[in-house]
């Protein structure tokens, strides 16, 4: 078998906020509204340990950071709206918001025989990806709406996996959270780090970006 088939079995599972397009802004732009609302002061830095998180997650950090206690009913409608909040800023979204060199990585990859999945806790994410119409990039997509389990668990990664009729173990995961990091470990796939690499410590490649970075380049530092 040459170096090309064995490609051809291969996936490749993306992260979407802060690997595929960021709109972790426009996370932190209604988080803040909300808290804002609640009266519970909210930082930037406040906003990091949402990274990755699942958004019924985050609203109970919010809370914590508040000191601040609330029936479930009410987590859920505050859930909702800082939702509808963060729809209307991605109404904004497209093609020029996706980040650097992802769409030609992408291209390429899918070329070579790589087959692709997103792998994300959004539950926007299919809505995002046709604003950046790269609905077409990926053969599977998994969200926040298939899975119950936030990362670090892998039920995401596992799930894309699956979806591409592959074990974790074929498949390489690109993520920009520690959390997420671990959830791809967890998952028997390799990881290749979207960042800082004092931040992806774990992750057994770490690249600031996409831009000018090849499919050829991972492979040689991870396969």
């Amino acid at each position: 078998m040459t170096r090309g088939e064995k490609n051809m079995h291969k996936g490749l599972l993306f992260d979407l906020d802060g690997v595929i397009v960021d709109t972790a802004r426009y996370h932190y732009l209604a988080w803040k509204e909300l808290a804002q609302e609640l009266g519970i002061p909210f930082t930037r830095e406040d906003n990091e340990r949402l990274k990755g998180v699942s958004r019924n997650r985050s609203f109970e950090i919010i809370l914590e950071i508040g000191n601040r206690q609330m029936e479930e009913a009410q987590k859920e409608y505050y859930c909702t709206r800082k939702n509808g909040i963060y729809l209307e800023y991605l109404q904004t979204l497209s093609e020029k918001d996706i980040l650097p060199g992802v769409q030609e990585f992408l291209e390429a990859a899918r070329a070579k025989g790589y087959r692709t999945a997103l792998g994300s806790a959004s539950k926007n994410a299919v809505f995002i990806l046709e604003k950046l119409k790269l609905s077409e990039s990926f053969d599977a997509v998994i969200d926040g709406n298939k899975v119950s389990k936030a990362k670090p668990d892998p039920e995401v990664f596992l799930n894309g996996a699956a979806a591409l009729g592959l074990a974790g173990c074929d498949c390489i995961v690109f993520e920009d959270a520690a959390a997420g990091i671990k959830a791809a470990h967890a998952g028997g796939m390799r990881a290749v780090g979207i960042g800082k690499p004092e931040i992806l410590s774990e992750a057994d490649y770490v690249i600031r970006g996409f831009e000018k970075i090849t499919i050829e380049e991972i492979e040689q530092e991870i396969m």
